[in-house]
């Protein structure tokens, strides 16, 4: 749930560069966001994407006389609603945190648990909670830790790239966001204006793990392949892209995981060390990520009483 400010049309934006959306389907969380759009800050954005068939060429999966790209004829799916936050999604994290004293930019080495209790970075603390990808989490505890908490079976993770560009103008068709079929570049399209509600004129493409892989270590270079794709992709046969005022990239070095946790959390049953997010459950997704944080935290409080 990360963004990212942009000045786009003279104007200070910004932009949605982790999480697409966010979806409800049990009562617990359906509460809080439904809190959040009675104060105005989360909003039904859609029900419907977009699929496009491969852009053919140079990113596409299809041979020479394929149609795909704009040309195409694509399709419309429907699901579950999708919802957006106006301030971008990171806006509704720092809701939750509201009245806690939160401390950022502190970066820890170490996890010890032993006889002489649980210290982080030799601090002693109480409870220790690691609300992050398993691979990083696994980096701070100590081999005996990872093996009681179970975290050795999914350490496999991909990664991803995200690119957001803006322009002058918007150039593409109308459509909330696309999942793109047959491509090696790029995996899903959201328009960023219509996501919060601004009509901003931006872009943000999700690259498939393949192009990540490809760029791990020069994330830059992905920029050019993914703004031509979405050119094949989005743009009608024989027009130009306009050039964008600006284009960006993140790497997600630890994007989704192989084969997420089936349990919903995992707490050491002899010292209060709990690992958490949104691979603990049955699928990757906002939603799993408050629910296991919040199993775990009433878990921990349970114990800590």
């Amino acid at each position: 749930m990360a963004l990212r400010h942009e000045r786009s049309g003279g104007i200070e934006r910004v932009v949605d560069i982790g999480a697409s959306y966010l979806t409800v389907s049990e009562p617990g969380f359906a509460t809080v966001v439904d809190d959040w759009r009675r104060r105005g800050l989360a909003r039904e954005w859609t029900d419907t994407f977009v699929v496009r068939p491969a852009a053919r060429g140079a990113g596409g999966a299809g041979g020479a006389g394929d149609a795909g790209g704009a040309g195409g004829a694509g399709r419309s799916v429907s699901g579950p609603m999708r919802w957006a936050a106006a301030g971008g999604l990171r806006s509704l994290v720092v809701d939750l945190a509201a009245g806690l004293d939160v401390g950022c930019a502190h970066e820890v080495d170490q996890v010890d648990a032993d006889r002489s209790g649980l210290a982080v970075d030799g601090q002693a603390a109480s409870a220790v909670v690691l609300a992050m990808p398993q691979p990083q989490a696994a980096d701070l505890l100590p081999p005996v830790l990872i093996d009681r908490l179970g975290l050795e079976p999914a350490l496999d993770w991909s990664a991803a790239l995200t690119v957001w560009a803006g322009w002058q103008h918007r150039w593409w068709p109308d459509l909330d966001a696309a999942f793109v079929e047959g491509s090696d570049v790029v995996e899903r399209i959201i328009d960023d204006g219509r996501r919060r509600g601004d009509e901003a004129p931006v872009l943000v493409a999700h690259s498939t793990p393949e192009l990540a892989d490809r760029h791990l270590d020069d994330p830059d270079g992905g920029v050019e392949p993914m703004l031509a794709e979405l050119a094949r992709l989005l743009q009608p046969p024989g027009a130009r892209m306009p050039e964008p005022e600006f284009a960006r990239v993140h790497r997600w070095s630890l994007a989704a995981p192989a084969a997420p946790q089936p349990r919903p959390f995992a707490l050491d049953d002899r010292v209060a060390v709990g690992v958490c997010g949104d691979g603990w459950g049955p699928r990757p997704r906002v939603e799993q990520a408050w629910l296991s944080g919040d199993a775990l935290g009433r878990a921990l409080a349970r114990r800590l009483a």
